[in-house]
Formats: structure tokens, sequence, C-alpha cells
């Protein structure tokens, strides 16, 4: 006996909002989803501001956020699964951002150019 998989198209992400909660995402099949922003801690840690700088990528298949260098892809939500980023990584990601606070500034610095 054989058994194929069913072949699943995923939608794409056509707008995200983003509160100091949910991350809340419609898709292209007429769904939406809600997860909580805590699954993700780049975005639970970041300023309303940086959540709010969003932009597909992949044609909606995902969702990036410059400033805190964060992507979501539209089936890792689908599958309930939250941020799969280590602790260590996490840590360090965290303490670069409070040495910048700390130096007056959240936004990543910017590449300076050779003249």
């Amino acid at each position: 006996m054989s058994i194929s998989a069913a072949e699943i198209e995923i939608p794409f992400a056509k707008s995200v909002k983003v509160t100091d909660d949910i991350l809340h995402v419609d898709l292209s099949d007429g769904r939406a989803i809600s997860v909580p922003i805590a699954w993700y801690p780049r975005l639970l840690h970041a300023t309303p501001q940086e959540r709010q700088d969003w932009r597909l990528i992949g044609q909606g298949r995902g969702i990036h956020w410059e400033s805190i260098d964060e992507d979501i892809s539209v089936e890792g939500l689908l599958a309930g699964r939250p941020s799969g980023e280590s602790q260590v990584s996490f840590k360090k990601w965290l303490l670069s951002r409070q040495s910048r606070t700390a130096k007056g500034s959240t936004a990543p610095r910017a590449k300076r150019r050779v003249r």
C-alpha cells in the first residue's frame, strides 16, 4: 500500500498588525492568524515603532523586521511554531541592544560610506 503526501498550498501574508501583545497576519486565502508576540522575544523587546517597521518578504511567504533582525514565516505561524532562536543567541542580541540603548540609540548603526 502506498501513501502519497497531500500537497498543501501555504497562503501568503497580505497585511500585518503588531500590538503590544499580538502579531496578527491577514492571509491570501481569507484567513487571519494571531499569535502572542511573546513567541518572538525580539518582537517582545522591540519598541512600538520597531514593531511597525515590517515588510513582506518572499512574495508574502514571510515578514521581516530590519531594525530587530527578525524574520517570521507564514508557514511557521500556521504550524504554531514560536521562535527557534537559541537562548544564547537571544541573550547576545539583547546585550548588544542594551549597549546601544545606553549610548542613546536603539536603531542599528548606519554604515559609513567610504569616499
